[in-house]
């Protein structure tokens, strides 16, 4: 019999983190409590606070400084003998330091809580509850001393003495006893612990529907109707329902949102820069849209960020993004005053109308474009039919009359076949075979094969004819229409979105109550918030603000512990979540998109092997549940197949070639991928000159990455992450960086500092690697730094340029392999036309060339003849551009025949270029009736005439102060401004 849900949930709890140590001190040398003398929401320009100030700027994603109101100082003693030295905020709260005229100004970033010495969580809540708390008076008020009393009490840190004194700066405390300042102070953290999730994931095993969860689902555990368990995906019946999203989407995303939509549980895995946030947002939007509601859970802040922003970029339903300070304020501040009206009946049925009429113009276009090009690719076959037209005029002459109904012929024909009696079908009176010989004037005995071959001729000579009376075929005006038409389409799809989320429906009594309850909930401290959310009513809550999306710690910080609350959770950066932190998560919703890749760095577990043996054998539990091994990604990918998205879609081909070649066995298909960018070098190797390495820090690498970072500062660069693999390191990088350079200059250039596991998830435009390694070095220091997964994170953080400094003289292995690559200029891809030998080749043709292979040949002869540079078959993500011509920013792709596959492929395949910034020429061989002469001149003048952005704009490959390549906005490589003809 297999475990149950809640099993599996005391088993992870038993797995779960202990509780932290208590911590009596939050001062590290160097950074001592910096106190607030008066206005506790401004701060001098003091060193140690510009000091906060810069190492929070370069830590964007954690939340580095907090502001302590009241502080026990002083010694205690301790059992054995001997003191400990006290330093500890009574009450605190994660802030920013933000630069203001003549100081700082500080902005709450996050929860006020009470230590967590205090373990009564019951008595914090209500302390927690007190009016006016951390408010602007609240140090001077009656009262205040009397509560930080009583905390102090609670915490178990009995204080002998009182201290009002108004202080600044990092002022001396005493050493003796133990005193209460009541006072405001700044001090730093860096490792901030999570919370102890082992008392709660207990509690959820008791909570009623955890079995009909997606944790269930997950693990294996969810009964069907019939009492067996199973995690097998459903299979829908019936046609396959379209996916219409304001969202562009790829096929592999399309089925993404598809899976979601009847699967329990859909995994989704891929490369870096491969269009993931796209498919996360396009399900979540669809699930919203189709009545349900949506939890998006990510590991860090700044993957929910990059959702959020990513949602803020396209119409449809807005977020509650939670989390920090500033966003809880936003969101408790609007559903203070409410949502406003309600969206009417007469609204969502216009919105409908709009929709209708947006999709009727696109499927109109559509079908102009897919008609002109069935007509192209059936004149193509021309050729291919002439030795055998005789013939088929004398056995189906019908097929050949003027005004002959064709398109009835191929119905007829198709019915024919598709009878189920073979002999009925041909011989029959009145079968489909009799009826369709007897109109095409065919005698019995002409086979069903042969009256299809003259059907298919006929059509063939018509669609010829056709495009030859209208000057071949020129869908470029409705290229440009369809466009228009998608763009059209998308915004009405996402007005709908939006209204429908506010509809009465979801806005009912009990949404507002829920809704105006969760705006008290987030207003009040952690422990006492936590209270509040569990009172709420969930069901009415998320049927009005159906789409949330926080981190991994906010989820069970701020929302209500209610089983299957939501109809979907998606749980992002799943290979880099263990199972103990996801299971909250999976066990708040009904079903699951789990989102990772196990070629990127993995979670990192302290559970020992003996711990979890003995758990899964006393709870009767298999090695899906070892936390230690498996992460949430390789758990979901065992209850549910894999889809997974192969386009990268983010930077330059030299920045992502090698690990699409070393970790992905060349499985990722490079849609950026330009004659302009295709051989640009934006990977530096700095080598820096050093001897040893001091307690794992590499100095001359510091002093190298500081100048680099001026430099890039003074070409005009922003966006710049400075990365090592190493913590010491990392270190070293920021107490060098803040005294290099000042707070304001660090937050113009937007720049950061961390290990490569901080960057988990994050990118930034310009990346600066510190190797940190020296000859000889260490065998574990090595096989940290060649650790596939932590290198092939730490060489795809970049979206324009990466500079790595290394201090090692010939490295091998994986580090070796990547150097090298690095130091050599990329090639360029597709195949070089050249010239045959034969005097006839490439010749003026006075006959229509129908075979596409025969034309685009043709074309690139004479092309190459008045000296452009002709590329055949150039790769382009999963497509193909039948011949590139030019070099550089201003190469153009001539689509020379449709997609061999058909109309629909040709029309995917010039969206995905189109967006991909790509200018196509539509250059088939029916414009300019076969003669690849004519043809060649007039690209090559309406060529030299427009170009694509001048050459500036690529970086030159010998030239690292060289501006960057422009990706543009998502999806694009290059501006699309060179008029087709």
């Amino acid at each position: 019999m297999s475990p149950s849900a809640a099993t599996v949930l005391r088993a992870l709890a038993d797995l779960a983190p202990a509780a932290s140590a208590r911590v009596l001190d939050v001062t590290r040398p160097g950074q001592p409590l910096i106190w607030l003398p008066g206005n506790p929401d401004y701060c001098g320009r003091y060193r140690e606070v510009a000091r906060l100030a810069a190492a929070d700027l370069l830590h964007r994603d954690e939340r580095t400084v907090r502001r302590a109101w009241g502080v026990v100082a002083g010694t205690v003693e301790v059992a054995g003998g001997g003191t400990r030295k006290v330093r500890l905020p009574l009450l605190s709260e994660p802030v920013r330091v933000e630069n203001a005229s003549h100081g700082y100004r500080i902005v709450p970033a996050g929860d006020l809580e009470i230590t967590p010495l205090v373990e009564d969580r019951a008595l914090a809540a209500r302390l927690e509850a007190a009016p006016g708390l951390a408010g602007p008076r609240w140090l001077s008020a009656t009262g205040t001393e009397a509560w930080l009393r009583t905390v102090a009490e609670a915490a178990g840190l009995p204080v002998t003495g009182v201290d009002r004194t108004e202080r600044s700066g990092s002022a001396p405390l005493p050493t003796k006893g133990l005193v209460l300042f009541v006072a405001a102070a700044l001090f730093g953290v860096r490792d901030i612990a999570g919370i102890a999730l082992g008392d709660r994931l207990r509690a959820w095993a008791g909570r009623p529907g955890v079995e009909s969860t997606a944790l269930a689902q997950v693990y294996g555990t969810r009964p069907t109707e019939d009492g067996a368990v199973t995690t097998a995906p459903a299979v829908p019946t019936g046609p396959v329902e379209p996916v219409n999203s304001p969202l562009p989407l790829n096929d592999a995303q399309i089925e993404v949102v598809r899976r979601v939509r009847h699967q329990p549980v859909t995994v989704v895995s891929g490369p870096p820069g491969n269009g993931k946030s796209h498919a996360v947002v396009a399900a979540a939007l669809d699930v919203v849209d189709r009545g349900g509601s949506v939890l998006v859970v990510t590991q860090s802040a700044h993957a929910a960020d990059v959702l959020g922003d990513l949602l803020d970029r396209y119409p449809g339903p807005k977020p509650v993004l939670f989390g920090d300070a500033e966003r809880r304020a936003a969101i408790a501040s609007t559903l203070g005053l409410g949502v406003g009206d309600v969206v009417s009946s007469a609204t969502l049925d216009a919105d409908r109308s709009a929709v209708a009429e947006a999709g009727a113009e696109l499927d109109r276009v559509t079908g102009q474009l897919t008609e002109l090009l069935e007509l192209e690719l059936l004149a193509d076959s021309v050729e291919r039919w002439q030795p055998l037209l005789g013939g088929l005029r004398l056995d189906v002459p019908g097929a050949f009359e003027p005004g002959a109904d064709l398109a009835a012929a191929v119905r007829s024909a198709r019915r024919a076949r598709d009878s189920i009696d073979a002999w009925w079908r041909r011989w029959a009176p009145g079968s489909p075979g009799r009826r369709l010989r007897r109109r095409l004037g065919a005698a019995e005995t002409v086979s069903l094969d042969r009256l299809d071959d003259a059907i298919a001729a006929a059509r063939a000579e018509v669609a010829a004819a056709r495009l030859a009376t209208v000057g071949g075929a020129d869908p470029g005006p409705l290229w440009s229409a369809l466009d228009r038409a998608h763009q059209a389409l998308s915004v009405a799809l996402g007005t709908a979105m939006e209204h429908r989320s506010r509809s009465a429906r979801r806005w009912d009594d009990a949404g507002r109550r829920s809704a105006a309850a969760l705006s008290g909930a987030l207003r009040a401290g952690r422990n006492r918030r936590r209270e509040l959310l569990a009172e709420l009513r969930g069901d009415s809550l998320v049927r009005a603000l159906p789409l949330w999306i926080g981190t991994v710690t906010d989820v069970e910080e701020l929302l209500p512990p209610t089983a299957g609350l939501f109809d979907l959770v998606i749980l992002d950066e799943a290979s880099h979540t263990d199972q103990i932190r996801a299971a909250p998560a999976l066990a708040r919703a009904r079903r699951a998109l789990v989102v990772g890749d196990p070629r990127q760095l993995r979670f990192v577990s302290f559970v020992a092997d003996v711990d979890v043996a003995q758990t899964l054998d006393r709870h009767g539990l298999d090695a899906r549940v070892d936390v230690r091994r498996v992460s949430a990604f390789d758990l979901a990918a065992g209850a549910a197949p894999v889809t997974w998205l192969d386009e990268h879609y983010r930077c330059a081909p030299h920045l992502i070639d090698f690990s699409a070649h070393r970790f992905y066995d060349d499985r990722i298909a490079v849609a950026t991928r330009h004659p302009g960018n295709e051989t640009a070098d934006v990977i530096d190797v700095l080598t820096v000159e050093a001897t040893s390495t001091e307690s794992g820090v590499n100095p001359a690498e510091v002093e190298a990455a500081v100048a680099e970072v001026r430099r890039l500062a003074e070409a005009g660069r922003v966006g710049i992450g400075v990365i090592t693999p190493f913590r010491a390191q990392a270190d070293a990088l920021e107490s060098a960086l803040v005294a290099a350079f000042e707070v304001t200059e660090i937050e113009r250039l937007g720049l950061r500092v961390g290990t490569v596991h901080s960057f988990q998830g994050s990118e930034a435009e310009t990346v600066l690697v510190s190797l940190a390694v020296t000859d000889p070095v260490p065998a574990g220091r090595m096989r940290f730094l060649t650790d596939p997964n932590l290198f092939n994170v730490m060489v795809t953080r970049a979206r324009r340029r990466m500079v790595v400094l290394t201090s090692q003289s010939a490295p091998n292995g994986l580090l070796g392999e990547y150097l090298r690559y690095a130091s050599a200029p990329p090639s360029p891809y597709g195949e070089p036309y050249v010239l045959p030998d034969t005097p006839t080749a490439g010749t003026r043709s006075t006959r229509p060339v129908r075979n596409p292979a025969d034309w685009t040949g043709e074309l690139a002869a004479e092309l190459t003849r008045i000296g452009l540079a002709v590329r055949l078959r150039y790769p382009v993500g999963r497509w193909t551009v039948d011949l590139c011509v030019g070099e550089g920013a201003s190469a153009l792709g001539l689509i020379c025949a449709v997609h061999p596959t058909g109309a629909a492929a040709h029309i995917a395949r010039q969206r995905a270029l189109d967006q991909a910034g790509w200018v196509l020429v539509d250059a088939f061989a029916s414009r300019w009736a076969g003669d690849p002469v004519r043809a060649a001149l007039e690209i090559s003048a309406h060529r030299a005439e427009h170009r694509v952005f001048s050459s500036t704009s690529l970086p030159a490959p010998s030239d690292r102060a060289g501006a960057d390549g422009q990706l543009g906005r998502e999806n694009r490589a290059f501006p699309n401004d060179w008029h087709r003809p």
